[in-house]
């Protein structure tokens, strides 16, 4: 496949005559696992935000995607053609943490600008951070180690694990595990299994024969909506309490709430929280005829903040627009006065909330309720932890 057919132009505006467009590339996966859980509408997202800006610096602004298809090389092809070639500034989403990784490294080389939207694994913001790098939306320690004290906190002190085999799997289980033991809780066991497994019944199996309070489910995308469905049809979830701290709300519109009912997860936005996010989610559905869920919605504030302050920055220099990024509140319906740490982690509020009953969803995409919040100070790893190499002191 030629990489450049693996580039969908997405412009919002014809480029004026001698001006380049300001190009932002979205790196996703289109079509496999992870293709609901941002995909086609993340790209949307972003054209969302683009839209809001008729040009930057006197250039019209043009959205490009392509499917990196999970594969760590096939990102890395494609990012390097689009900034070499394509004259491509910046990446956003990045959904799938080893082609984040890779992608990462290959832009901070570069000076452009990575806006993690997708991925959730620590290392992007420790031994694998960037000074062009931002972390938006989730990682494994804001997802896992705030609310497992909310619910140890509730007596629920036994865990089992079942979790994905890649580096967002193991980094979650390792930020969960550290989380439980060190509340005085325990984990009776993990199992792993591969991407897109079929038949998860041998780990529902080990899960409840452990007996354990509550069965964390550290995957995502379709892995995480098979895996809770098998652990449905077993009548587990009715047993045991289920933590789904990758899932979003297309995974809960995929398994039903027949299914999804009492499910924990933990959310950075949802779309019907107040005035100002059912309007911008109105417009989304109207492109897209399904609810944005918190990538979506932070790939649009991650873009729109982005070419905020490219404009206020007067140029698309990637460390002169990351120290402006870093130096200006992230301010829209994703977050509000939302502020950026020195490792490029967007501090910002989360919300666990519990998937309603049908008998209590009023409409459709009314999923949540909301059960518990963490204030994003105290959702975040702290500083003083960090394994980031320019912020560790020698």
């Amino acid at each position: 496949m030629a990489l450049g057919a693996a580039a969908v132009s997405a412009g919002l505006a014809r480029p004026a005559r001698g001006a380049e467009p300001l190009r932002i590339g979205v790196l996703v996966d289109m079509s496999g696992p992870f293709s609901d859980y941002s995909g086609p509408t993340s790209v949307a997202a972003a054209q969302m935000a683009v839209a809001e800006f008729e040009q930057v610096l006197g250039r019209p602004v043009e959205i490009i995607s392509a499917d990196h298809q999970n594969k760590p090389d096939v990102g890395s092809a494609i990012a390097r053609e689009w900034f070499d070639r394509r004259g491509v500034e910046a990446i956003a989403d990045l959904t799938s943490s080893a082609v984040a990784l890779a992608v990462q490294k290959l832009a901070a080389d570069r000076g452009k600008v990575t806006l993690l939207t997708g991925p959730a694994t620590g290392a992007l913001m420790n031994e694998s951070c960037s000074r062009t790098g931002f972390q938006w939306v989730l990682d494994t320690y804001s997802n896992t180690v705030g609310p497992s004290r909310m619910l140890m906190q509730q007596g629920l002190a036994s865990w089992y694990l079942i979790v994905a085999d890649y580096a967002y799997g193991h980094q979650m289980q390792r930020d969960l595990t550290r989380s439980v033991v060190a509340a005085g809780g325990k984990v009776l066991g993990a199992s792993l299994h591969p991407v897109s497994t079929a038949d998860f019944s041998s780990f529902l199996l080990q899960a409840e024969v452990s007996k354990a309070q509550v069965v964390g489910m550290l995957n995502a995308g379709s892995d995480l909506i098979n895996s809770v469905k098998q652990a449905a049809e077993f009548g587990l979830t009715q047993t045991q309490k289920f933590f789904l701290p990758g899932a979003v709300i297309s995974d809960i519109h995929a398994l039903g709430l027949a299914q999804a009912q009492g499910l924990l997860l933990m959310n950075g936005f949802y779309w019907d929280r107040n005035d100002e996010s059912r309007a911008w989610s109105k417009e989304f559905y109207a492109k897209t005829r399904r609810m944005p869920g918190q990538i979506q919605a932070g790939t649009y504030s991650a873009v729109r903040h982005y070419l905020r302050c490219c404009e206020a920055a007067q140029t698309v220099e990637g460390l002169a627009v990351a120290e402006k990024m870093r130096g200006t509140l992230v301010d829209d319906v994703f977050v509000r006065g939302g502020t950026i740490r020195p490792d490029g982690r967007l501090v910002h509020d989360f919300y666990v909330v519990q998937v309603k009953s049908p008998a209590e969803s009023k409409a459709p995409w009314d999923y949540y309720k909301q059960v518990g919040s963490i204030a994003g100070s105290d959702a975040m790893q702290p500083l003083s932890e960090t394994r980031c190499p320019y912020l560790i002191k020698p």
